[in-house]
């Protein structure tokens, strides 16, 4: 029993030092929180398989086990399907993976929940946070921004969660884009030419066969065929479907594919992810943001 208490302790001390490992190296770090594991691969894994390319540090949080995320599975056996899924999936990204074990449905914006994002940040090392935006359908969306936006500045406060050091500068704090329009519209401060990675990226989905190919919560059977023929015809659906969402994005942003690479290529980039600052974290300047999202350019 006594050396069981030590293994959070012994963990906590590993990524710490692993991260400070890697802080000299020169590459950028960047934490993604989702609130469930799909939602960081869906809304960044274009861009985060980008960075990873370069050698730059990713890592892909899932803050609840999306152990209700299923029509017919449930529970703890959902929750380890759902982890292996992500697992595959970032690893084809070239990414890390967390998913913290807070019931799907269930996660609240507790004072416990804030220290596990604010520590999550600074074992990371993090120079780039992202989070969805506080307006959205499902509380555990809005839930997993709201706990973001409150680690946003206090990751610099020495004496709140002292187990693990403050970071020395606020990272930068961004939003993913969404379809919703009500207080504010989703806006776009970088927009990222994905096309380098798209193939990448739609293979990575399709791993995630529990919610893009068998409906997640809200399919049904016939979503889950056991023919290997109907099966291949149904991740080509998928993939269609996925490849029409991140060509809508590339059309809604198009002004700002523009503005970034360029009349020419930012007129033909097809596929994109589009981002927002948020005002709580640093406020980087557009020089900053080339460095920060190397990839993007003219």
């Amino acid at each position: 029993m006594k050396h069981s208490s030590l293994l959070p302790l012994a963990l906590l001390l590993f990524t710490s030092i692993a991260a400070s490992a890697a802080e000299g190296d020169g590459k950028l770090r960047i934490i993604c929180f989702g609130a469930h594991p799909d939602d960081c691969e869906l809304q960044v894994g274009g861009a985060g398989a980008l960075w990873a390319a370069q050698g730059h540090h990713v890592k892909l949080v899932s803050v609840t086990n999306g152990d209700v995320g299923h029509w017919r599975d449930a529970g703890g056996p959902l929750a380890l399907r759902r982890k292996a899924e992500a697992e595959k999936t970032d690893a084809m990204l070239g990414c890390a993976t967390e998913v913290l074990d807070i019931h799907d449905g269930e996660l609240m914006p507790t004072l416990e929940n804030r220290r596990t994002i604010v520590r999550l940040i600074r074992q990371w090392n993090a120079d780039i946070v992202f989070s969805p935006r506080p307006w959205d359908y499902h509380p555990d969306h809005r839930y997993t921004s709201l706990l973001v936006q409150d680690a946003a500045y206090i990751v610099t406060v020495p004496f709140f969660c002292p187990d693990v050091p403050a970071l020395k500068k606020n990272p930068v704090f961004l939003y993913y884009t969404d379809r919703f329009q009500k207080p504010l519209p989703s806006k776009a401060d970088i927009a990222v030419d994905i096309g380098p990675v798209i193939e990448k990226k739609l293979d990575a989905l399709a791993v995630m066969e529990s919610q893009f190919l068998e409906g997640g919560c809200n399919g049904n059977e016939s979503l889950a065929p056991t023919d290997p023929a109907k099966r291949q015809e149904r991740v080509k659906q998928v993939r269609a479907s996925q490849d029409k969402r991140f060509q809508s994005i590339a059309d809604r942003f198009r002004k700002e594919l523009i503005e970034w690479y360029g009349p020419e290529r930012g007129a033909k980039v097809k596929h994109a992810e589009a981002f927002e600052i948020c005002e709580y974290g640093r406020q980087p300047t557009k020089e900053e943001l080339k460095k920060l999202f190397p990839f993007v350019g003219r």
